[in-house]
């Protein structure tokens, strides 16, 4: 197979893109198989891998498995609408693109390549704060509705300049991630002693410069992101914040990384404009529940007050078909992404969702749904509901 190299650093392997040859993967499973093979090993681990012993990244996937469909039979499917709208922005289908940072190592044009590709599918991107890829070129790179993921820095001046700088160029909204006071402790990145590749930056920081731009501090033993993290993320980030931010910017705020009832009910009190139930990846704390576990719960509490999406574990267009069935307005995918990212960068973003979209479109015929609100929360159980029949 021919690549095209690029440079990664003195102490990087070299990323390798595929020009042509080789089978071209069927599902996401063979995309992430591609790209541990061709990724360098930091890049594909600090990508991959989930909180401690990983038993949430596993449940993650676990619990979707646990779900089964139950179909409706006999309906005219020759025609399947799956269009709808988030935060009334349209989209073709309700599988939009989560934040993953440092797309760069996957793929020379990183975030530039996920946002030309969401905007072929006509989805919606979230730009990560990490990205290695400005906000502004992000946003000039394709006309989709676009978010903006922030995290709240010590530096509050730094933090309302970078949402102004979002709402300025375009962001239709800012999803605030709650969930990392800390960074969760992930035993590949401590092991490969993890940082940005020196020939990239956190494209957002750049005028900052130093560590800001960096994306990496003196970790010691530990990894340089969670260096990072514990000198420059605000650990005393509260609800009362929720309104600060409300005060920087006239954007929705949609709160990432709620996994409580309890939470949901307080956001609703702080006047958010939406629910993103998320495990940050099962990168955070492992142990937690699934989100496809959490939601369920989560939509009841809110009860219709504000859009509820979720991300962590879809790999399949079952699983949004799944999601919205408990109540999910949306899902989102990150690691997808940079597998397809790594294969072909934007054309293999592209592909990815593509895979997505039609098996979620196959989902809604085979359980006779022709638009999403076709999609009822009596088309999924759990399995145990079967076996306790047996």
């Amino acid at each position: 197979m021919d690549f095209v190299n690029h440079p990664m650093g003195a102490a990087e392997e070299t990323v390798r893109t595929p020009t042509g040859a080789g089978p071209e993967p069927v599902n996401i499973r063979e995309f992430e198989a591609y790209a541990k093979a061709t990724l360098p090993k930091n890049a594909f681990d600090y990508y991959a891998s989930g909180a401690n012993d990983m038993i949430t990244l596993r449940e993650n996937r676990a619990a979707f498995e646990r779900l089964r469909m139950r179909p409706r039979i006999l309906r005219d499917v020759s025609h399947v609408d799956t269009r709808t709208t988030v935060l009334g922005d349209p989209v073709a289908f309700p599988i939009c693109v989560a934040p993953t940072a440092m797309q760069r190592m996957a793929s020379p044009e990183g975030e530039l390549a996920t946002a030309r590709a969401c905007a072929r599918q006509q989805t919606l991107m979230t730009l990560s704060s990490w990205s290695t890829t400005s906000v502004e070129d992000v946003a000039a790179a394709a006309p989709i509705p676009k978010w903006f993921q922030l995290y709240v820095y010590k530096d509050r001046e730094l933090t309302a300049e970078l949402a102004r700088r979002a709402e300025r160029a375009g962001y239709k909204a800012l999803a605030i991630t709650v969930d990392t006071p800390v960074l969760g402790r992930r035993e590949a990145d401590v092991r490969n002693r993890f940082k940005l590749p020196a020939h990239l930056t956190m494209a957002n920081f750049a005028g900052a410069g130093g560590s800001h731009a960096e994306g990496t501090k003196d970790g010691g033993k530990d990894s340089g992101l969670a260096a990072y993290v514990a000198s420059l993320i605000d650990r005393t980030l509260q609800w009362k914040d929720v309104q600060w931010l409300r005060s920087i910017c006239n954007l929705p705020i949609v709160v990432k990384g709620v996994m409580t009832p309890e939470d949901a009910l307080v956001a609703m009190q702080c006047g958010v404009d939406a629910i993103w139930v998320s495990n940050h990846g099962a990168r955070q704390l492992d142990t937690v529940a699934s989100t496809i576990e959490l939601l369920p719960d989560i939509v009841k509490a809110v009860n219709g007050r504000c859009e509820v999406y979720l991300d962590g574990g879809v790999c399949r267009g079952t699983d949004a078909f799944k999601a919205l069935a408990l109540g999910a307005r949306a899902v989102f995918i990150g690691r997808p992404v940079l597998w397809g990212l790594a294969h072909s960068g934007e054309d293999g973003v592209y592909q990815v969702l593509e895979l997505l979209k039609k098996e979620f479109e196959m989902a809604m015929q085979l359980t006779g749904c022709t638009k999403l609100s076709d999609i009822q929360r009596s088309m999924v159980t759990h399995v145990v509901s079967y076996q306790s029949k047996i």
